[in-house]
């Protein structure tokens, strides 16, 4: 392994970190209507836990409403169950082959609420991009013990990982700062 293996190794696991970040953040509700609220729902699908898309189409009906269809006639009611048992505050009806899925609007309140888990969110990101930093930094030091690389590039690696992490970083702020925005708009 040389110091470039290093920083490629570690810009790799950051980005996967801001993946990461961008799925739990998608989950957070806004105040219109998106599918991936929907996301960690798990139906009973012939005794085994399913997730929601593997059993029904998800659409957007307006900015405030989803649409399910389960894929299956007699999947509706399980479907509508297990969306009202999710603990996501939400109220379904089913018309006919279609269930609706109301987006109740956000208090005040709820919304302060949720800006206080998309910065939970963006703290824990921000301690996986350091655990990554501490690990590369600790890999080029035993580089050096091992005689692979001198000090002066494990200087040099340091560095580039320290920036790698201050730009990881600001990236993780960005998308919090879009997020409460988007969050907090009424």
């Amino acid at each position: 392994m040389s110091v470039a293996d290093v920083k490629k190794n570690s810009e790799q696991k950051m980005s996967k970190s801001i993946e990461q970040l961008k799925a739990n953040l998608a989950k957070v509700r806004t105040g219109r209507a998106h599918t991936g609220i929907l996301d960690q729902v798990m139906v009973d699908y012939y005794g085994s836990p399913t997730n929601l898309s593997q059993v029904a189409n998800l659409t957007l009906i307006d900015a405030r409403t989803i649409g399910v269809q389960p894929y299956e006639k007699k999947m509706l009611a399980a479907v509508e169950k297990a969306i009202r048992e999710a603990d996501l505050g939400l109220n379904p009806a089913s018309h006919g082959e279609l269930i609706r899925v109301p987006m109740p609007p956000l208090t005040e309140e709820r919304r302060k609420e949720m800006v206080k888990l998309v910065k939970n969110e963006a703290e824990d990101a921000k301690i996986a991009v350091r655990n990554v930093r501490r690990d590369g930094n600790e890999s080029l030091k035993k580089l050096v013990k091992d005689k692979v690389c001198s000090e002066d590039d494990e200087r040099r690696g340091q560095d580039d990982i320290q920036k790698l992490t201050d730009k990881f970083v600001a990236e993780i702020d960005k998308l919090v700062g879009d997020k409460e925005k988007e969050v907090m708009t009424v």
